[in-house]
């Protein structure tokens, strides 16, 4: 029974490899989910049938429930939410794990064989790592809803060195726990602080730092299953934690690449304040009307479309894709310029233009779409702002600086629709806005869009 168990854990594990490997083209992402959804029902399956865990009731309840929850989750969360409810599954992840650990190291006693030095800092690194990611990912949350916190970074004096006392308090808890096993309830001080850390080390990034931080909680995530699994002694616990642990610091790293920023300038340069006393020169801006912009369009023979943030907010994703119908019909060629940091978690964009089904050939990420701005008549921006900000380019006092944007200044016409003349996330003015090539239409999204094609659709 044992090795079958083992072949079952070796199934799902290939499974996992297969289904991050699809899910890292939007054109397989749906086949790799249902693909690393067999492999975690392989590995529930045997491990539930394999080990006196709890009684088949309580199985059958959690089943349910958890079945319940996720199909409720899934019909009625809107794709324009889907960063905050992937912020908060990560969280539960780590939560699972650091319930679990406490379930099991107050469940034996003191005395027991398996009650080892080792076992108890295992435990104490699954308790670190698991309400870290839970309370960050509350956090996160928090931040990408900016109901109860603002998106800005918080910071407090002494805010980095609070946090570095706590990491070593944390530590040398775990170090005791190691040393004393039979000491148990140093364990609850240890989440207590893990909890604030993760909070703490959450509240200081920007929203415009959000795909990172949820790439990082990610694999945090799957390092405190993969902890959990060696205190459970679950080999399939293990390699689905490792995996996701691995894939999140390769998703983090290709997130930071994309900033052109380091992960420590991510987590503790806190992008997006707003800089007080700083003078902010008065200029202008040229206003149009959708039917303006309508007569660039149906001139032009290609047009590239730039989604930003703005668009999952005003949920003009279907619009934009009828926009993009019209003007293909009328002969237009129509693309769209995907920046891999735009939106609030990694693949935002590509998600929401599957969710409204816009075709894969007409979808291109940065470096195959820049060399294109210089041959297209128009480009229109929908709610990006940090992405297209020329600044980045050669403005050294800027938080940008350095981080490679979409070429959107070197289109024959630019055309910009945003709600007004704010900042983005990073808090920083975008000189584009003034340009004398500018197009400026102020308003919301999908209505702005919207008009947009019922003008061109008279023409």
């Amino acid at each position: 029974m044992e090795q079958i168990i083992d072949l079952s854990y070796l199934l799902a594990a290939v499974l996992f490899i297969f289904a991050l490997k699809a899910m890292a083209s939007p054109r397989t992402a749906r086949k790799g989910n249902l693909i690393g959804a067999a492999g975690m029902l392989i590995a529930i399956v045997f491990t539930l049938t394999s080990r006196d865990i709890v009684t088949w009731p309580w199985i059958i309840v959690g089943l349910l429930g958890g079945a319940g929850i996720g199909a409720f989750l899934a019909l009625t969360v809107k794709m324009t939410a889907m960063p905050q409810m992937v912020a908060m599954f990560n969280g539960f992840g780590g939560l699972a794990s650091a319930l679990v650990v406490l379930a099991n190291i107050f469940g034996r006693q003191p005395d027991e064989a398996a009650y080892t030095g080792q076992f108890v800092a295992t435990v104490g690194i699954s308790t670190l790592i698991g309400w870290v990611t839970f309370t960050g990912s509350v956090i996160a949350f928090a931040k990408l809803q900016e109901v109860v916190i603002s998106g800005r970074p918080i910071v407090f004096p002494f805010h980095k060195l609070v946090n570095f006392l706590l990491l070593a308090i944390v530590l040398g808890l775990i170090v005791l726990l190691g040393v004393f096993p039979a000491q148990r309830w140093l364990v609850v001080p240890t989440a207590v602080l893990a909890s604030a850390l993760g909070v703490l080390f959450v509240i200081p990034i920007g929203g415009a730092d959000m795909p990172v931080v949820i790439s990082l909680l990610n694999s945090y995530s799957g390092l405190a299953a993969a902890a959990t699994g060696f205190v459970l002694n679950n080999t399939g616990l293990i390699i689905a934690g490792a995996l996701v642990g691995a894939s999140g610091i390769i998703l983090t790293r290709l997130m930071c690449q994309a900033m052109n920023r380091s992960l420590t300038n991510v987590l503790f340069g806190a992008v997006g304040q707003v800089v007080a006393g700083k003078a902010t020169e008065q200029r202008t801006v040229k206003r149009y009307t959708p039917e303006d912009a309508a007569m660039v369009l149906e001139n032009a023979s290609l047009v590239i479309i730039v989604p930003g943030y703005g668009m999952a907010v005003a949920q003009a994703q279907h619009a934009v894709k009828e926009l993009a119908e019209v003007l293909t019909a009328k002969g237009v060629t129509v693309k769209f310029g995907i920046h891999p940091v735009a939106g609030r978690m990694p693949g935002h964009m590509n998600v929401l233009l599957a969710e409204a089904e816009v075709p894969y050939e007409q979808l291109a990420d940065m470096d195959e779409i820049n060399p294109e701005f210089e041959h297209c008549d128009a480009a229109l921006v929908i709610g990006a702002n940090d992405v297209i900000n020329p600044a980045a380019r050669y403005d050294k006092t800027s938080p940008i600086y350095g981080m490679p944007i979409l070429n959107v200044d070197h289109a024959r016409t630019v055309m910009i629709c945003k709600r007004s003349l704010n900042p983005g996330f990073a808090g920083v003015d975008n000189e584009l806005f003034y340009d004398e090539k500018t197009m400026m239409l102020f308003g919301d999204g999908k209505q702005t869009v919207t008009q947009l094609v019922a003008v061109l659709k008279q023409q």
